[in-house]
């Protein structure tokens, strides 16, 4: 294979632009244009990290837990625990990944250890998980691959900043947000492959490490020469979770849009092979064949609304309407999902959702580079935007049985008050992005 142009041949290891302490990393100013692989790189750490870790949560966690306990009640309830408090680390982790890259001082640069180190421990995770008999092994494994895997993609996308200028971020933001649903694709087509729980688990995270350590291998990456001079204490620890949303508006409203559209597109669709079961009455691989065609749909979708979502917002230079816009489409693909009479509704549902979805991801993360707090902790802030992608795969599994719960109780049904529930979440989304008023 023959090197881009714009790296050293391997025996000259690439350790990037060294950056002396004089000149801060929030001075730091990205190429005139980005290395001709980084893109195509960082998109496919993005896909092998998704494929590791919206596996379980969309397929194999539910039928892994089900192998291991006694009822389908314990699996509901144990789902909803494991996930619940596996997110609660992906929230602590990625912000604090974030921050401590933006002081890494590594001779492989600020990013890469976290890229290679995270990667390594998401695939022991994973693997563990593949042969755990009990639900408290399964937990202890989720954590840790929760935890490393966000480190990961917390040290891998704040490489967008420091390597691509504002104004060709829309087209990088959309190249990689469409590595979500593909994701989501790759992971169904895996789950479908293999029959055993360890399949099931170490591919997708031989398949994230594999990718990650690729983009680490092309990035030429940021480096410190020295430490920073600031201290990092449990004020600097505690400040990695949290900012100041009246000094910062547009930062805070960034981030509840995110967590709101998020809430409706990943934390909904959790509970997706428990629903086909109940209201179906699909077995196990029925179930899994069904969402594996539904995948296909909504990936099919996204690859449609993805790309021209980003290249449009690059154009026109507008974030908002777009974020509005995917909001209000995956209202409409919630609605219909929970009022599906059938199966094939249910897949167009997905569809629908994917559409929106794949708008979304093509302009958020180029609108959320835009209203950085502060240029010098780019990973940090970029971490605690991810908060919002993390939190709602907490809470949703939380407070999922209470309002499928309540939802049994009414003619609805359960499922479709949580999917209403869900498009009520994405609805105001679509709404608060309005305020957010820096950026058109």
């Amino acid at each position: 294979m023959t090197l881009p142009s714009e790296f050293p041949p391997p025996t000259a290891p690439n350790t990037g632009a060294a950056i002396d302490e004089a000149a801060p990393s929030g001075d730091w100013t990205p190429p005139q244009r980005e290395a001709r692989s980084f893109i195509p790189t960082l998109a496919l750490a993005n896909f092998g990290v998704y494929v590791a870790v919206l596996t379980p949560v969309m397929v194999s966690m539910a039928f892994k837990l089900q192998h291991i306990t006694a009822d389908a009640t314990e699996a509901t309830n144990s789902l909803g625990l494991v996930l619940g408090v596996g997110a609660l680390f992906a929230l602590i982790a990625n912000p604090l990944a974030g921050r401590l890259s933006d002081r890494t001082t590594s001779r492989l640069g600020m990013r890469k250890p976290w890229v290679l180190g995270g990667a390594t421990i998401g695939f022991l995770a994973l693997a563990l998980i593949g042969v755990a008999n009990s639900v408290a092994i399964v937990l202890v494994g989720w954590c840790l691959a929760q935890a490393a895997f966000n480190a990961v993609l917390a040290a891998a996308n704040a490489t967008l900043p420091d390597q691509v200028p504002a104004e060709r971020r829309g087209k990088a933001s959309g190249i990689v947000g469409i590595t979500t649903p593909l994701a989501i694709l790759g992971g169904s087509f895996l789950v479908n492959s293999f029959s055993g729980d360890v399949g099931r688990f170490a591919v997708p995270a031989a398949l994230g490490l594999l990718l990650a350590a690729l983009f680490a291998l092309f990035l030429k990456d940021r480096r410190l020469e020295k430490k920073p001079a600031a201290k990092f204490g449990v004020k600097e620890f505690l400040g990695s979770f949290v900012f100041n949303p009246r000094k910062h508006p547009d930062f805070g409203w960034t981030w509840l849009t995110k967590f709101l559209v998020m809430f409706g597109y990943v934390g909904i669709a959790t509970f997706l092979p428990f629903y086909l079961g109940e209201k179906f009455h699909l077995g196990e691989a029925e179930a899994i064949t069904t969402i594996l065609i539904a995948n296909v749909v909504s990936t099919l979708f996204m690859a449609v609304s993805s790309p021209i979502g980003g290249i449009l917002s690059d154009r026109f230079g507008k974030r908002r309407p777009f974020v509005a816009a995917a909001g209000l489409i995956m209202v409409v693909g919630l609605v219909v999902l929970a009022f599906a009479p059938s199966v094939a509704i249910v897949i167009l549902a997905q569809g629908i959702v994917g559409l929106g979805a794949g708008a979304f991801f093509s302009v958020d993360l180029a609108l959320a580079t835009e209203v950085l707090p502060n240029r010098a902790d780019t990973a940090k802030d970029l971490g605690v935007l991810n908060i919002a992608n993390a939190l709602p795969q907490s809470i949703a599994p939380a407070i999922a049985p209470a309002i499928i719960a309540v939802g049994m109780a009414t003619p609805l049904g359960g499922y479709a008050v949580w999917y209403l529930f869900g498009a009520l979440a994405s609805l105001a989304g679509a709404v608060l992005v309005y305020r957010i008023k820096g950026v058109k």
